[in-house]
């Protein structure tokens, strides 16, 4: 009896084992498959908005049936915000990693930049969707977006520098918005770009690295203060 019981429990932990490592198994599918479908809709809704994406596109990139869409994220407008959201987070994230506590007002700018514009690169279709989302819905949705930790994050960075006297006296907010514009410009506006220098590959790890620093450059010559 003693070592039916024992071989009945230890067929139990073999059971509850299998049965944890189906659950880990599935928890992985499903981030993948959500992965997948935040994927295709990035690109779906870069290129037709909110208004113009259609789910079975997406699904179809995304190789996944339509019903997938809904079971996790409810509705097409659902799913268009966690695309929206994610593109706040990314860059937030990439900037996140950089040190710019102990580093000069100067360097601490020249570092966002340089992980801006990379991090745009990377993600081109996530400029997109924030034009898109300023044509069809007004902003609509990006109110919901929390934006303001990499708006402060520049601002702060660019009134430390006047209060160091690095910079000269500047609007830290209206130079916030002009550093975003440049730093997005390059990556949004391939697509026309590249007609004007069809033989130039402007996607080239050589081109974006001169886009990088010709920009750094741009923006602290505009921002230092000559009389140091």
């Amino acid at each position: 009896m003693i070592e039916s019981l024992g071989f009945f429990g230890d067929a139990a932990v073999v059971s509850q084992s299998t049965q944890g490592s189906k659950s880990r198994r599935s928890i992985r599918d499903a981030e993948k498959t959500k992965q997948h479908i935040l994927d295709a809709a990035e690109i779906e809704f870069a290129k037709h908005g909110l208004k113009g994406a259609r789910t079975d596109r997406i699904s179809k990139t995304a190789g996944v049936a339509s019903r997938m869409i809904y079971y996790y994220f409810e509705s097409k407008e659902g799913l268009y915000q966690t695309v929206l959201q994610r593109s706040a987070t990314g860059i937030q994230n990439a900037i996140a990693s950089i040190d710019l506590e102990n580093v000069s007002p100067d360097r601490a700018l020249a570092e966002v930049i340089r992980a801006a514009i990379i991090y745009e690169m990377q993600y081109r279709h996530r400029g997109m969707l924030l034009f898109q989302e300023a044509n069809q819905n007004q902003g609509k949705y990006f109110t919901n977006m929390n934006w303001q930790p990499a708006i402060d994050l520049l601002t702060n960075i660019l009134d430390r520098g006047v209060k160091t006297q690095v910079f000269r006296p500047l609007d830290s907010y209206m130079t916030t918005l002009n550093i975003i514009g440049v730093c997005v410009f390059y990556g949004n506006a391939h697509e026309n770009l590249k007609h004007i220098t069809p033989k130039k590959n402007l996607l080239s790890e050589e081109s974006i690295e001169q886009y990088v620093r010709s920009t750094i450059e741009l923006v602290l010559n505009g921002v230092k203060n000559s009389l140091i």
